[in-house]
């Protein structure tokens, strides 16, 4: 039987010092939720401490992004053995937001996910519409893209 998941994306809002106080209150709150997996996609820069603070808990560490090279000159751009080293066991790939801002294609997004595999990251594959696309009535052409 699958177990669901529940996935927390921080975005780009919380410093390591904001960070630090929201897990540590997710994690008080969360010992009495049982039967889902519990993901916390912290921003990059607070991975490794929000791993420190989850460890030994039911929390999984996500991250909110990924390049599929595992090494090279991709400025900006964090790897699979990146995630892997500071304890992430979950990514999330192909976000309506990536795709809008970054121009992020389904192409890339598949080359991520065989990467994410391949680390044994669990990947969290964004399909869908935007907010404008879900507005328009525009889900169901979306998806099937």
């Amino acid at each position: 039987m699958r177990i669901p998941v529940i996935a927390g994306n921080w975005k780009m809002n919380k410093t390591v010092v904001e960070s630090i106080a929201l897990v540590k209150e997710l994690k008080d709150f969360i010992r009495e939720i049982k039967g889902v997996d519990i993901v916390v996609c912290s921003p990059f820069t607070s991975l490794w401490v929000v791993k420190e603070i989850i460890n030994g808990t039911s929390i999984h560490l996500g991250a909110q992004n990924m390049y599929w090279e595992t090494k090279g000159a991709f400025t900006g751009e964090i790897s699979p053995l990146m995630l892997k080293d500071v304890g992430c066991e979950y990514v999330i790939l192909g976000h309506s937001e990536r795709r809008e801002h970054f121009k992020e294609t389904s192409e890339e997004v598949v080359k991520k996910t065989k990467a994410a595999f391949s680390f044994n990251l669990i990947p969290i594959v964004c399909i869908g519409e935007n907010f404008e696309e879900r507005e328009s009535g525009k889900t169901k052409s979306i998806i099937e893209q």
